[in-house]
């Protein structure tokens, strides 16, 4: 299945919007990762971007989540590791690819993501990085309902945080650039260490650029 038919399945069953755009940002967070940690990135966004397929379907029946979508992924032929990390992602299976544990800590990052985004005054991924996020993250009483510890899994139980750190944590938006256009001035915050995840998962989403040094 290829990109656009992927896109076309996924809208023929999930007819919330912010549901569509929640797939899409998790799609492009998962090719930036499939591309730091040596996945195969159509097949990691294809995970990434069909991973809440059955969403309305279960939207009554919670259990259900991931296990039908699971089933509409195999009737049309999706990789069996897609199919897995769509399960595993729901715990309907085990978490044991990178995959698996990629989209499993993807899915609630972009939530955060978006909700720090929106805070700002331009209410634009552009106008944040991943100090801004990484700090919101340290704010338990920010975006209650994102479970910080499924994001932090990343930094520890992966054993591969060397394979994706950057020094530049301050970057803009990268692996959202295809949900948004990043703008060419992001805006950073000075004086508080990054977090665990800010440092590994956070920077696949906001690199390319140094931080500019603005404050709010």
């Amino acid at each position: 299945m290829d990109r656009s038919e992927a896109l076309a399945l996924l809208t023929s069953q999930v007819k919330t919007k912010n549901l569509v755009k929640h797939c899409l940002a998790c799609e492009a967070v998962m090719g930036a990762l499939a591309e730091r940690l040596g996945g195969d990135v159509a097949t990691w966004r294809l995970a990434g971007l069909l991973h809440d397929v059955d969403y309305d379907q279960t939207a009554k029946s919670p259990d259900q989540h991931a296990i039908i979508g699971a089933k509409i992924l195999e009737e049309k032929g999706l990789p069996a590791e897609v199919v897995h990390a769509v399960l595993a992602h729901a715990d309907k299976a085990p978490r044991e690819s990178l995959l698996d544990k990629a989209l499993w800590s993807v899915d609630p990052l972009t939530g955060l993501i978006v909700a720090s985004a929106l805070i700002r005054d331009e209410k634009k991924l552009s106008a944040i990085d991943a100090q801004f996020v990484a700090n919101r993250m340290k704010e338990k009483s920010f975006a209650r309902a994102v479970n910080r510890d499924q994001i932090s899994a990343c930094e520890r139980s992966w054993g591969c945080e060397k394979a994706w750190q950057t020094k530049d944590a301050g970057d803009r938006p990268s692996g959202l650039r295809s949900v948004a256009r990043p703008a060419r001035h992001p805006r950073s915050e000075e004086g508080s260490e990054p977090t665990p995840a800010s440092t590994s998962l956070l920077t696949c989403c906001f690199r390319d650029r140094a931080p500019q040094t603005s404050h709010r």
